[in-house]
């Protein structure tokens, strides 16, 4: 048998498959798992979402390969959503690029502009496509740590000059994966200002941009780069529409990076479905009332599961945006050995913050995307879990 590439033996096992696996022995072994691990909404995409694709599937003139950068009319509707949701203004046929899901796009970005020994500005604790990608394409990654007292935002200012002038990317994520952290305007702008003096790619991926609550709006970093020299952002209508599943997502911005993205995917990728791009026009143009809906679904639950947690002496707050909650594990755990701890102990899964970077560790992340029946079966078994343990769970 050959022997894989050195590349491949940089890389970990992928997060969530190692937590399949161990969920895969529970199974076997009869336990009632509630998973709060995958952030994979199980909220039906809207109806009329669906019906558009059926009558799409049905046109044999979309059963043919679809082109790399995506339907036109595909295009133009990202650009009419950008410029109703953000004010932006976008040339759909060089500022904006169909992707199938907006990892694809992350995973392949940096292949377009990391050469050896190039570096790349990666936040952790952070989406693990980011740092991996990076290694991929055979550069270096530099971690901007994310600390809980600068609100989970990469502290620019500590980033070493030598650094700055050597990196070819950045990588942001706000509101943010996995701490549901937000980012307001001064932070965008101080961004930019390092990627005009230092002549670096923003990578804003916004996949959460419209799961937010209590009034909050995030905003696109196109708002601020408005002549769109600095920036690129890549959304998903994963989270939006609940389509995790369809795969279509779309970047925005730059048209250089749009372009050398783009010319990477017509080498080595494919576009996306046109049926589903059909179903993502009606999603993206249609009427938005279903997202208001599935925001006031994840709220509701965003509560309950914050209330329930502070209830049983796990302190949280609740997050103004994604449907994610991002906590401390108590003290004397580790991250994965308190993950294991409630899993075993309570069926309960949840994902150890170490599995996003070694930042991450000494916390855990729950997702939201589960029924309220089953969040409160949860809280009432960590109840049991806690009382039947002295002093925060006993020693681990």
């Amino acid at each position: 048998m050959a022997k894989p590439a050195s590349r491949i033996e940089k890389i970990p096992p992928y997060l969530f498959a190692r937590i399949d696996k161990k969920k895969s022995e529970l199974k076997r072994a009869g336990v009632d798992l509630i998973d709060f691990g995958v952030g994979d909404p199980d909220i039906p995409t809207p109806g009329h979402i669906i019906e558009k694709m059926g009558e799409a599937i049905k046109n044999p003139v979309n059963h043919r390969y679809p082109s790399y950068e995506g339907m036109y009319e595909y295009r133009k509707a990202v650009a009419d959503w950008y410029r109703m949701r953000f004010t932006v203004d976008l040339d759909p046929e060089s500022e904006v690029v169909a992707l199938i899901g907006s990892k694809e796009g992350i995973a392949h970005l940096p292949w377009a502009y990391i050469d050896n020994g190039d570096c790349a500005l990666i936040p952790s604790p952070g989406y693990p496509v980011y740092r991996i990608t990076t290694l991929l394409a055979g550069g270096v990654p530099y971690t901007m740590p994310l600390k809980e007292e600068n609100g989970f935002l990469p502290h620019l200012d500590g980033i070493p000059k030598d650094v700055l002038d050597k990196a070819k990317i950045m990588f942001i994520n706000y509101p943010n994966n996995p701490t549901g952290a937000h980012a307001g305007d001064e932070f965008y702008e101080k961004v930019l200002y390092l990627a005009e003096k230092h002549d670096i790619l923003i990578c804003h991926d916004a996949a959460y941009s419209e799961i937010a609550y209590d009034g909050y709006k995030p905003k696109s970093i196109l708002e601020f780069d408005k002549k769109k020299r600095y920036a690129i952002e890549f959304h998903s209508l994963s989270k939006t529409y609940c389509m995790t599943g369809w795969r279509i997502g779309f970047a925005a911005g730059n048209r250089e990076a749009i372009f050398n993205l783009g010319k990477l995917k017509t080498n080595i990728d494919s576009g996306v479905f046109q049926a589903i791009q059909y179903a993502a026009i009606e999603a993206l143009t249609g009427d938005q009332s279903c997202v208001d809906e599935i925001r006031r679904v994840f709220q509701k639950r965003r509560d309950l599961m914050v209330n329930g947690l502070n209830s049983v002496g796990i302190k949280v707050k609740p997050p103004l945006a994604t449907f994610y909650i991002w906590s401390k594990v108590p003290e004397g755990y580790t991250s994965e050995g308190f993950c294991e701890k409630l899993m075993e102990g309570s069926g309960i899964v949840v994902t150890p913050g170490n599995g996003f970077g070694e930042e991450g560790e000494g916390y855990f992340r729950i997702s939201i995307t589960i029924g309220e029946d089953r969040i409160r079966e949860a809280v009432e078994r960590l109840r049991s879990l806690f009382s039947a343990s002295n002093d925060n769970l006993g020693n681990p």
